[in-house]
């Protein structure tokens, strides 16, 4: 990382994670000792020159005093419901620390297994070109697009598809222009990059890997755990 670059990082954490089908949030669930949120959080941490990490927590997260002690460069602020809400929350408290030019990596809270050469391959990059960007993959699977009969009605060309992941790179105060002015013309905002390229700024896709993928279901952790060289297979 460029010594001259000041970076930040956010971590999105105020989501229930239904889909694990768990009864505390995915984030918080244990891998190895530590919970996916605190791998996570470990991950952008040791990005050289990270000057620190805000996480969005639920307001009634009783966690939020566990991060604030655990390192001096780890924030926590109230998330909201949406993604979104929680990143701009983040970037206003980055406001009375930051500049309005240093950098902001937006991170997945279940995305535990990001490697600092992925990280420091980012960084790099879009230092070297400017503008913003994000992880992700070339789609390489044959994509179908389904009818609510389940039956194929088309074979969708995979050429130029790629796969989003994070940390997602933008400048501070763009990044919350762009989330702010999507948000109040009614766009969906999936993702930090959509807000980006909605509001007509460049986004430079930068190659990552297949580790960096997002813990959605209960069988993903398993995963997780092989790539983390945790023994136990994620298991408590």
């Amino acid at each position: 990382m460029s010594e001259v670059a000041r970076c930040w990082g956010v971590i999105p954490a105020a989501g229930s994670g239904s889909r694990m089908g768990l009864s505390e949030p995915k984030q918080h669930r244990l891998l190895g000792g530590k919970t996916l949120l605190e791998h996570s959080l470990d991950a952008l941490l040791r990005l050289p020159g990270m000057l620190g990490v805000v996480i969005a927590l639920a307001a009634d997260d009783p966690r939020a005093s566990d991060f604030r002690d655990r390192d001096e460069r780890v924030h926590v602020v109230a998330g909201g419901v949406q993604r979104a809400d929680s990143v701009l929350a983040a970037l206003h408290f980055l406001q009375k620390i930051a500049y309005e030019d240093d950098w902001v990596l937006v991170h997945d809270a279940a995305r535990p297994c990001l490697s600092p050469a992925d990280g420091e391959r980012l960084v790099s990059e879009v230092l070297a070109h400017g503008g913003g960007g994000l992880l992700a993959e070339p789609l390489v699977d044959t994509l179908k697009r389904v009818g609510a009969d389940g039956l194929v009605q088309a074979t969708v060309d995979r050429r130029g598809l790629w796969r989003a992941q994070t940390p997602q790179m933008f400048p501070l105060l763009p990044l919350q222009q762009a989330l702010l002015a999507a948000l109040a013309a009614g766009v969906a905002v999936t993702d930090e990059a959509s807000a980006m390229e909605w509001g007509g700024h460049p986004v430079r896709v930068v190659s990552g890997s297949p580790r960096n993928f997002k813990v959605t279901v209960p069988g993903d952790l398993e995963l997780a755990a092989f790539y983390l060289g945790i023994a136990d297979g994620g298991r408590e």
